[in-house]
């Protein structure tokens, strides 16, 4: 199975080319960013793409991170990922940033307990925690740093996602450790790739996964506009 797979979620701009029956990625690129993920991910799919020496037809899936993460970067990666399935005639499967960020460490912590974290601001964090065989102890959600912090009552947790460190500075001192902290800007792109070749097209959708509104809200419109809008 040949798989594209895209992530604009956090701060970086990632694609790769996964070729499953050779087990291998055939081409990757990332580039860390705050902002310019519209401008840059084409370009990329396509020195990407060029690199495999595959045509998108080629292609069996495309799959993409659907957030949580930022609502401008998940559009960028959303509306790539589905323009060039429709394109292609290919299904776009849709992947959580915490589930490719555990995806990582799953299997390879032993029975230590993975928290993926990702900052949400204000104080709150995306949360999940997964067991070391990958089952789900804590569904995503948003949480308080403080709240998030309880989950030591899981035992020694692996630590991942950009806001692992932000745990750890607060992890309580008279409870378990964390095992491993691993801060990543983003998830690793070739995680991406193997989750998307797992994934059912039926039950995992390319679409958003925002577990809060945006913070921008549309202006008011002045009183003329309302006016004339009534």
């Amino acid at each position: 199975m040949l798989i594209l797979a895209i992530d604009t979620a956090l701060e970086a701009c990632a694609a790769a080319v996964l070729d499953t029956d050779a087990g291998e990625l055939l081409a990757q690129e990332q580039v860390l960013m705050k902002r310019g993920h519209a401008e840059a991910l084409m370009p990329m799919i396509a020195r990407v793409m060029l690199s495999a020496d595959l045509a998108f037809t080629s292609l069996d899936r495309i799959a993409v991170t659907v957030g949580p993460g930022s609502f401008t970067g998940l559009r960028v990666g959303i509306s790539a990922a589905r323009g060039l399935a429709l394109a292609a005639k290919r299904p776009a499967v849709g992947l959580t940033t915490l589930s490719a960020y555990a995806a990582t460490v799953v299997g390879q912590s032993g029975t230590a307990p993975v928290i993926s974290a990702i900052d949400a601001r204000h104080d709150h964090v995306y949360f999940q925690i997964v067991a070391g065989d990958g089952s789900q102890l804590v569904r995503p959600g948003i949480v308080p740093i403080d709240e998030a912090i309880a989950a030591s009552q899981f035992g020694a947790p692996h630590l991942v996602g950009n806001a692992a460190k932000i745990l750890a500075d607060r992890w309580p001192k008279d409870g378990p450790q964390p095992v491993a902290v691993d801060a990543q800007p983003a998830p690793d792109i070739s995680w991406v790739a193997w989750l998307g070749a797992a994934a059912n097209p039926e039950t995992t959708p390319a679409r958003p996964f925002y577990l809060k509104a945006p913070d921008a809200k549309p202006a008011a419109l002045p009183p003329l506009a309302q006016a004339a809008s009534s």
